[in-house]
């Protein structure tokens, strides 16, 4: 187990579709430990593997208080968000130094091959659900911002060009 680097913002991986996963391996295990170690290290409530440059469908989420209770997600697809919205404050390694109020949905019915390598079904509430819809937009080429409106976006992109400077 190790921690991994987090690639830097606007490389075209952030940008790109990961592969599905076909099934659960001693090499996928290994790479959730360190994608957890690597969200512990940050301090973060989630990672997308596609944010340490694997362009596979591997995601881990841990939003306890106590930490190490990590939720391991291989392939994660939401069957059902709820209609009351919730906001946060969201950022990202990838492109450190700024954050933006996003709103999402307050819970969310998510699909995914578990540590196990069998389709669960679970539901996410608050944190645990915003971090996993984050998590599946890395997955599929998007970041936080892109919930943002132009203005707001091209504002926060200007500010990390200044801090990355």
């Amino acid at each position: 187990m190790s921690v991994r680097r987090c690639i830097s913002w606007p490389d075209t991986r952030l940008r790109s579709k990961a592969a599905p996963v076909e099934m659960i391996t001693d090499d996928i295990r290994e790479l959730w430990d360190d994608m957890i170690d690597t969200m512990e290290a940050m301090p973060g409530v989630g990672l997308a593997a596609p944010q340490i440059g694997v362009m596979l469908r591997l995601a881990v989420v841990d939003a306890s208080e106590t930490r190490g209770k990590a939720v391991r997600l291989a392939n994660p697809e939401v069957l059902h968000a709820s209609v009351t919205l919730r906001e946060h404050d969201e950022a990202s390694p990838n492109l450190p130094g700024v954050s933006a109020r996003i709103k999402r949905p307050r819970a969310v019915t998510v699909r995914f091959l578990n540590a196990d390598g069998a389709l669960e079904e679970r539901d996410f509430v608050g944190l645990w659900a915003t971090s996993v819809q984050h998590q599946i937009d890395h997955l599929n080429g998007r970041m936080y911002f892109d919930h943002l409106g132009r203005t707001k976006r091209d504002m926060l992109l200007r500010r990390a060009r200044k801090i990355g400077a």
